[in-house]
């Protein structure tokens, strides 16, 4: 049950059987204070995001903004633009100074963004805040994500992972529900409401950031910096408490890890292992966060204009609409996420992206022909996220546990950056644009756009996806410090 530590002159070499530890443990309450304390961040996007939706027309009415279609566009495109730059940047200080500290800073980073959003006095102010607010959000996926992956063991970490992404979705219900009370001119003054809205994200990152101080630095991430007494110390601490509770624990399954023992990993190493390396890999991240990214906030982040220009829908009853939908984003991860351990990555994957595309074309042909109530486009909605919600978050899976140990954060922060920044910038703009022309017609063209590219998605991880299911992290993807014995 212990682990060993032995060192040659140059370079020292570990020995370790923590990683196989972690994997064997059964899932327990830790592993919940790990989803409730980290997983936050997804709730927090999604509130983000819903939230952009949802306050659009309040922004357009607002006695002292005056945004108009194209503006509201661009506000979301400068929170994406934030989350691309924050994931680069915190996503490269998460692998060379931990995930704990990172997990600090990215959430108070944000809780003071989001607080700042609701003081904005013009659209150059309202920018600059909210893209902070998307660096805090995108430092904190590439710091999170990275956590969560390598404390869950591996055999439940496909379902663990989709639906931990899929609390994206309880945010975007806080967020319909809130702005349905705080956007009601009989409550607040319209131009408090919005401001009030933006308030509710603050509170929550506060009350959750207290929580983070019970969560040790990942003992992966340790091993891989040279502090293995640190690793085994905190790996031992988390067995003592499921032996307090009663739980009997096997011996480890897997070999022990040899690591070579060094406290960073060069860049040129970094970028040849993403690039060369692992480049189908590459092709599958960039490939499915890309298409996601386009999909989801392309449409999301307007789909409150779809519901003002073309159903006039009041833009204080937006956030009704909201909730059948967000229903339907988190019930896919929640129902469809064993399957991925189950079944297997490549084929849920490929599955869910294609099914994602082809029902956003006939719903969108439907849409063009006015064919559709906004009833119907609500249930059309809800139907096609319920697979585009597990679609989506087993991109971030997949990008998470496809690299090496010592480059994980930076690698989902590469991906999420590059796929964010091709979909995710371009894609709220441009359907912001095509809305501006009030014709259904110039909308069903950029759906169409959203589904070639996730139905393209589907077929490259069919082909080069990787069966990573119920493996270990080390299994999937040996660490750049592993000793070669060959």
């Amino acid at each position: 049950m212990t682990s060993q530590a032995t060192f040659s002159d140059r370079p020292a070499i570990v020995e370790t059987t923590l990683p196989a530890r972690l994997d064997r443990l059964p899932w327990g309450r830790f592993h919940w204070l790990i989803v409730v304390a980290l997983g936050v961040t997804w709730l927090l996007d999604g509130l983000e995001v819903t939230l952009a939706g949802a306050v659009a027309s309040a922004l357009k009415t607002s006695p002292m903004l005056h945004f108009d279609n194209a503006q509201v566009g661009l506000a979301g495109s400068a929170y994406i633009g934030g989350a691309v730059l924050g994931a680069l940047g915190f996503g490269w200080l998460t692998d060379r100074l931990g995930r704990r500290k990172l997990f600090f800073i990215t959430l108070a980073v944000y809780l003071l963004a989001t607080a700042a959003t609701s003081l904005s006095w013009s659209f150059a102010s309202f920018v600059v805040f909210r893209a902070i607010t998307g660096a805090g959000i995108g430092g904190e996926y590439a710091a999170i994500n990275s956590t969560i992956q390598e404390f869950t063991p591996a055999r439940v970490r496909g379902w663990t992972d989709l639906s931990i992404n899929g609390t994206f979705w309880v945010g975007a219900g806080i967020g319909a529900a809130g702005s349905l009370v705080l956007l009601d001119s009989h409550f607040l003054p319209a131009d408090w409401g919005w401001r009030s809205c933006f308030l509710i994200g603050a509170v929550l990152a506060l009350v959750i950031l207290p929580m983070r101080r019970w969560i040790p630095e990942s003992p992966r991430w340790l091993l891989t910096h040279g502090e293995h007494d640190e690793a085994q110390r905190i790996v031992e601490g988390i067995e003592a408490r499921f032996r307090a509770e009663g739980h009997t624990l096997d011996e480890p399954s897997h070999q022990p890890l040899r690591l070579h023992a060094r406290d960073h990993t060069p860049l040129g190493e970094v970028l040849h292992a993403i690039f060369v390396t692992h480049r189908r890999r590459a092709l599958v991240g960039l490939a499915l966060m890309t298409a996601q990214a386009f999909f989801y906030n392309a449409i999301f982040f307007t789909y409150a204009l779809v519901l003002t220009e073309f159903y006039r829908v009041p833009g204080g009853s937006v956030g009704l609409y909201l909730l059948p939908f967000a229903l339907g984003n988190f019930l896919g991860p929640i129902l469809l996420g064993r399957l991925f351990d189950v079944i297997g990555r490549r084929r849920m994957i490929a599955a869910t992206y294609a099914i994602s595309g082809v029902l956003l074309t006939v719903s969108g042909w439907l849409f063009a022909q006015g064919l559709l109530s906004v009833t119907m486009q609500t249930g059309a909605w809800m139907v096609i996220f319920f697979f585009a919600s597990a679609a989506a978050s087993s991109a971030y899976l997949t990008v998470s546990e496809s690299f090496p140990l010592e480059i994980r954060a930076l690698a989902i922060a590469v991906f999420y950056a590059f796929g964010t920044a091709l979909g995710g910038m371009i894609g709220p703009a441009f359907f912001g644009r095509l809305i501006d022309t009030h014709q259904r017609g110039a909308v069903f063209t950029g759906y169409l756009v959203g589904s070639a590219l996730m139905i393209g998605a589907a077929v490259i991880a069919a082909i080069w996806g990787v069966d990573a299911e119920r493996k270990s992290l080390e299994s999937v993807a040996a660490p750049l410090s592993a000793v070669d014995d060959t």
